[in-house]
């Protein structure tokens, strides 16, 4: 069958048709150190709120400032329980400098507009993802990202996955099922094992297709449709396996403003509208003129 291609962007032709095939594109040191500083940052300041608020509590007694952050959050809860990680969520969404200079980092949305064109919106569910030793919450069963907006209409919205750490087998990496990107959405359940209420399938739901893991490198970005059935395993190393999940879709499908404020990330037809860092700041979905 012949390819047609109608977009542009950063990615080939044979990526691509992989995508459009499997469901999924592995993107290898997609980020440097530089482009991950600033959302690393952001990481940083969230944990060192958390551990004032477990000191304050008298749930420890050290705030192992002099941690890594690859460390630290795994080390401030060592010896506490599942609850206690919970108080804090189970992901983060804070509207920080940071996350938005992820969030529109070229080199993400250049990859994007490969598949949806240049008229581009950041979606408001992205999540930063600590995944804690021993923490039940860090284990995400089996769903697919559907399930959390199933009025949206049947555009798929693509989630970019990028590990913080070097994303193992033994810490939790994403695992996936190929070519499973055509199902319909699933009848779901709310998971209970965690504490979190995930979206859930059941095992018969999964079908005969392979189990496929993905460990990478930090910096990799991991895309993929948003009814690809996908899953990561619990965290039994002795470090947090950060990653985060971030979302874009094309302008003229449903921004979810009740999960939040999206943003115009990048659009040849009016990029005077495209949102400033201020205007995400604020809630704003684009960039306007004002007073």
């Amino acid at each position: 069958m012949a390819f047609n291609r109608t977009t542009r962007g950063s990615l080939s032709d044979e990526q691509l048709l992989q995508y459009n095939r499997d469901g999924y594109l592995v993107l290898e040191d997609l980020l440097n150190d530089a482009d991950m500083e600033p959302p690393r940052q952001a990481m940083m300041d969230e944990v060192s709120a958390i551990a004032d608020a477990l000191f304050e509590k008298g749930l420890i007694t050290d705030k192992m400032e002099g941690e890594p952050l690859k460390y630290r959050l795994a080390k401030l809860f060592d010896g506490l329980t599942d609850q206690h990680f919970l108080q804090f969520g189970r992901s983060w969404r804070n509207r920080t400098p940071g996350y938005f200079h992820l969030l529109s980092n070229p080199k993400i949305i250049d990859a994007v507009e490969s598949f949806i064109g240049a008229e581009i919106f950041a979606s408001p569910v992205y999540n930063t993802r600590p995944k804690v030793p021993r923490v039940a919450a860090g284990a995400v069963p089996w769903h697919q990202d559907k399930s959390y907006w199933p009025d949206s209409n049947a555009n798929p919205v693509i989630t970019v996955w990028i590990s913080f750490v070097d994303a193992t087998l033994e810490n939790g990496c994403l695992h996936i099922k190929p070519r499973t990107q055509n199902s319909k959405l699933l009848e779901w359940h709310a998971e209970s094992y965690t504490g979190t209420s995930y979206t859930a399938l059941h095992e018969h739901q999964l079908g005969s297709r392979e189990t496929v893991a993905l460990p990478v490198k930090a910096g990799t970005a991991i895309l993929f449709n948003d009814r690809l059935l996908h899953m990561s395993t619990p965290n039994n190393s002795d470090h947090v396996r950060w990653s985060v999940d971030l979302r874009y879709q094309s302008t003229d499908q449903d921004p979810m403003p009740q999960h939040g404020s999206g943003f115009l990330a990048r659009s040849a037809k009016f990029p005077e509208r495209v949102a400033t860092l201020a205007d995400w700041l604020e809630g704003r979905p684009e960039h306007a003129a004002h007073p």
